[in-house]
């Protein structure tokens, strides 16, 4: 019967009648597919095996339903197929078209059941349990894709010989004795990945060059279209991983007419090297370099491997330090057959750089190589002491770096830097402080918004400030790869680095520090971080207007209105780029109306529950409300939510007198914007009152101590105060002293934390031009050293000089620190000492912590009875391939906000959950987030009590490990914090 448009999709028909009082249905359903909206794509040139780093050209053809010319636009891309054993990622062509089904049914309702008897009977079910086992993966060509670290390269299997069965091909290990043999095949080969067997032999053409680019994804090309014959041409380069790679590719036109395909393509050599390399290393580690070489002749072949070891910023050869002693190993492999290679190696301490691995197969005139870098982390901690340098116009004073003095007595002491920096500009401490802002590793709601934040802040400077702006071209320089070094050129190790050991990354020498900073400042690349930094924070928007801490999280109410009262800082400053504000007016509308209702109902409740409303019911959050609402005047008040607002708004003209200095400082600014100068008067005079003034630290407040709650942040309430200050009773030289202590409180890049940073940048660009004129003549004498704005390179216009001594050349003397000034007109002038050092974590002191870890590992092995842990104690052999629970017992003694705790792991050790997520646990939600060397955790609330935290891995290489430790700390309050102790690991083959 021909199908019409109309009955494409499907159709039916039924049939229904009754007999003898029974009903009787019959319905058959017709499916008639859409294929007249088909395309078929097929492939007019391709190789499904190819060489690493060779050039192809694909010549693809869509045509229609019969075979007929379309023009069609196609989506293709090819990535690495072992990412799907960890996010399997499939295109679907979509269900466009609709499907008819029968409309019209007939059922008889007249016929009721009549039960004569009901009988019931209760089953009782034994309890049982499921156990599941890992399963023998098979070396056939049948056998499941197995997986692949993340960020590394797939280990493939040789592949069949040419128009050989596939289940006779064989795998050996090559001419080795039986024992290594035996431990060979017992080994887990989890990281392999299987290639397609298929009848299509290689490319005889090999290149011996090393291979160094292992992207993931070969091509993505999103609007390719066909020409006047219906075919599509495109050229890529394949990345040089060994493996097999996924290509897809959806095809539509104009009418809605679709097509998909998918395929394979595996890259490979006729004699391949694969390393096995771990994430990273540590100081310490003795750890066994792995390397599998394949032979996918039909000959067998004799050959050498050579591992090579260079310093990744020189590119000097390290093989003596790292103990490489055997740096050639021989090898035999049978035809279509595969062997190890090991070479053993130890890294050094004080080993400051990361390591780059070079490994050579040569066997007749056959070579294969490849080359990455690895990140080494140190088994120490990084302590930095600083000693700020003050001085109130001229005059000379001596200061003393007690620690550094008395720094001989420890044994285990080794300096890493000694650091004089001094400037005449307090703005300076701002500009330096930004570049933090960016580089902050996480990817929270409000570390996404500083950078915004930092990138605007640094827009406007360079308006604002025209002398900055003019040292800043000074100090830019060309960027070219030849300048750059393989760290900089390498995202993800910078990414390591920076969690890991960010004094890595600092610079080498002042010009490249000033080149760091000078990018920032350079405006194409601030305006495409502004639109990049924007949409990662729109994305983390929540429908209602809230914003989320971290992505699957609920939304947070303190997280978006501090976010929204930045956006206030910078409209009140005129530094919203102007392409930037539309959106930024989006997210404030949305979010107002969220907070505005979060306030209704605080309200509500209060009437719900019957609370007095005379009594003082107006808490920090309420009054962050008032302060950030003070910024938009302009936008009129939800409607419903007027009452709430008043009300508020009374308490807190009623109850300032009970509130903190910071909740006072708040609720000051929030009265003078909506003129009410009497109250907002009174506080600031309240304040000042009670305030501690001194010639070394400026003006402060007792009350300003540290605690684990987001308004009892010293940095952030100070930076408020200097707000106060200027804007309502515009005191200067209050303004000018609350600055100091400010600025007192500065570590060597940052004040502790990103909001604190943002909160200083903030308050210190306020009013910062005024003192950019001065220039004072500063000399210092730390020991022997002599650090002066006559000898040293100051930057124009600032004054600002900063010059750093190498850990071998620093003295305890260096403590005995004398400054004086001249010619400063009278202007503040300030500076710091910075020590930093090494230390082993039993001699480092912190703060008391209301924060407990311990932290043990548990080996899982089968039993008759299932599996069973058992503890690792400090001693016991390991072996590879082991399976590892890492349990954590973390005890909370109080209620705490927005905490990171981070667990390290010793670099013979692959996590198996490799995916970031939110995840609940007992009443408790947390982010969980895997990096290359630690697994991390953020809480937004830690209620108090105990919690234990297990996440499994597995034993990937042989050798004797340090295990790294766990921390926790409070990310916006850094004095609480606590750490494990540190073991080393032993593992055997």
């Amino acid at each position: 019967v021909p199908v019409t448009e109309k009955q494409r999709g499907g159709f039916g028909y039924a049939y229904s009648f009754v007999k003898h009082n029974r009903i009787y249905h019959f319905t058959r359903y017709v499916h008639v597919p859409w294929t007249n909206k088909d395309l078929n794509i097929s492939y007019e040139t391709f190789r499904d095996k190819t060489l690493p780093g060779s050039e192809e050209q694909w010549k693809i053809k869509i045509s229609g339903y019969k075979g007929d010319k379309v023009a069609a636009e196609m989506l293709a891309s090819m990535y690495d197929a072992s990412l799907d054993q960890f996010k399997p990622h499939q295109w679907n062509k979509p269900d466009l078209f609709p499907i008819n089904y029968l409309q019209n049914n007939w059922r008889g309702g007249g016929f009721s059941p009549i039960d004569a008897h009901k009988s019931y009977w209760r089953v009782e079910y034994d309890e049982s349990f499921f156990k599941e086992y890992d399963e023998l993966l098979r070396l056939f060509d049948d056998r499941p894709m197995l997986m692949k670290m993340p960020k590394s390269e797939s280990v493939p299997l040789a592949a069949a010989a040419p128009n050989e069965a596939s289940d006779s091909t064989t795998f050996s290990i090559g001419k080795i004795n039986q024992k290594e043999k035996k431990e060979e095949e017992t080994k887990p080969l989890w990281w392999l990945n299987p290639l397609d067997h298929t009848n299509q032999s290689i490319i005889k053409t090999e290149a011996p060059s090393i291979r160094t680019n292992f992207n993931e994804t070969a091509f993505f090309f999103p609007d390719l279209k066909t020409d006047a014959e219906g075919n599509i041409t495109f050229s890529f380069t394949m990345p040089e991983a060994l493996t097999k790679w996924k290509a897809q590719l959806l095809a539509h036109t104009k009418d809605l007419s679709m097509g998909l395909s998918e395929t394979s393509i595996i890259t490979q050599k006729d004699l391949m090297v694969q390393p096995f390399a771990p994430r990273f290393l540590r100081e310490g580690d003795r750890f066994e370099f792995t390397a599998k070489i394949s032979n996918l002749t039909d000959k067998e072949i004799t050959g050498s491997s050579n591992l090579q070891l260079l310093n990744s910023t020189t590119m000097q050869p390290v093989d003596g330090w790292f103990q490489n002693t055997f740096p050639v190993q021989h090898f035999t492999v049978g035809p279509k057959q595969s062997t190890v290679v090991k070479f053993r190696t130890e890294v050094p301490y004080n080993f400051n750089d990361a390591l780059t691995y070079r490994i050579i197969a040569k066997a007749d005139n056959k070579t294969d190589g490849e080359e990455a870098t690895l990140p080494v982390l140190t088994n120490r901690m990084l302590v930095t002491e600083s000693l700020p340098l003050w001085m109130n116009g001229d005059g000379s004073k001596q200061f003393n770096f007690t620690k550094l003095i008395n720094s001989e007595k420890s044994e285990s002491l080794t300096h890493h830097r000694f650091t004089i920096e001094f400037t005449s500009n307090p703005v300076w401490y701002a500009v330096q402080a930004l570049p933090y802002l960016m580089e902050y590793p996480y990817e929270c709601a409000e570390q996404t918004w500083n950078r915004f934040y930092a990138n605007a802040l640094a827009s406007h400077i360079t308006q604002k400030l025209p002398r900055i702006q003019q040292v800043m071209q000074q100090w830019k320089i060309k960027d070219t790869a030849a300048l750059m070094s393989n760290l900089q050129k390498n995202e993800e190790l910078k990414n390591a680095l920076l969690q890991e050991t960010p004094w890595v990354l600092q610079a080498k020498n002042e010009e490249q520090q000033k080149k760091n900073i000078a990018l920032l400042f350079d405006m194409v690349k601030m305006s495409a971080e502004l639109s990049k930094n924007l949409a990662q924070l729109q994305q983390m928007q929540t429908a209602n207007g809230g914003f989320m801490w971290f992505k699957g999280g609920p939304d947070d109410r303190y997280i978006t209105q501090y976010i929204i009262t930045g956006i206030g800082h910078l409209q009140k400053l005129n530094a919203v780029p102007k392409d930037q504000q539309p959106a930024l007016n989006a997210i404030v509308a949305k979010a107002i109306v969220y907070l505005d209702k979060r306030l209704k109902e605080d309200y509500d409740n209060l009437l719900k529950y019957k609370t007095p409303l005379k009594s003082n019911n107006i808490s920090s959050t309420q009054i962050q409300y008032l302060y950030m609402r003070s910024f938009f005047p302009a936008i009129v008040q939800t409607k419903g939510t007027e009452t709430a607002f008043n009300y508020y708004n009374t308490q807190s003209k009623q109850y300032w007198v009970k509130q903190s200095r910071y909740m006072q400082g708040m609720i000051a600014l929030a009265l003078h914007r909506t003129k009410d100068v009497k109250t907002a008067t009174a506080i600031v005079q309240s304040l000042k009152e009670n305030a501690l003034l001194s010639e070394e630290m400026g003006m402060y407040f007792k009350e300003f101590n540290a605690g684990y709650y987001w308004y009892q942040a010293p940095v952030e309430a100070q930076a408020l105060m200097i707000e106060v200050f200027n804007d309502v009773t515009a005191d200067k030289k209050a303004v000018n002293d609350l600055k100091t202590w400010l600025l007192k409180q500065k570590q060597t890049q940052n004040w502790k934390t990103t909001i604190a940073t943002a909160e200083a940048c903030y308050a210190l660009l306020l009013q910062g031009g005024e003192w950019i004129a001065a220039e004072p003549v500063v000399e210092i004498k730390a020991g022997d050293q002599l650090f002066s704005t006559s000898t040293e390179k100051t930057e124009a216009g600032t004054g600002y000089f900063k010059r750093s001594i190498d850990g071998n050349f620093v003295k305890p003397t260096f403590g005995n620190i004398n400054v004086s000034v001249s010619k400063s007109s009278g202007q503040p002038t300030w500076g710091a000492a910075y020590w930093q050092y090494f230390e082993n974590l039993d001699k480092i002191t912190s703060a008391e912590t209301p924060l407990k870890l311990q932290k043990k590992y548990f080996v899982e092995r089968n039993s008759a009875n299932g599996p069973v842990l058992t503890p690792v104690n400090e001693g016991d052999e390991l072996k590879v391939g082991d399976k590892i629970k890492v349990r954590i017992e973390l005890r909370v003694d109080r209620n705490m906000e927005y905490v990171h705790m981070k667990d390290m792991r010793p670099s013979c050790m692959e996590p198996v959950n490799v995916l970031s997520q939110y995840k609940w646990q007992g009443g408790l939600g947390y982010y969980e987030s895997t990096k290359d060397a630690s697994t991390n955790f953020f809480f937004s609330y830690l209620n108090k009590g105990t919690y234990v935290f297990e996440y499994p891995m597995f034993i990937t290489h042989a050798g004797n490990y340090s295990s790294g430790i766990t921390t926790i700390q409070c990310m916006y309050a850094p004095e609480f914090t606590s750490h494990s102790e540190g073991v080393r690991v032993k593992v055997s083959e």
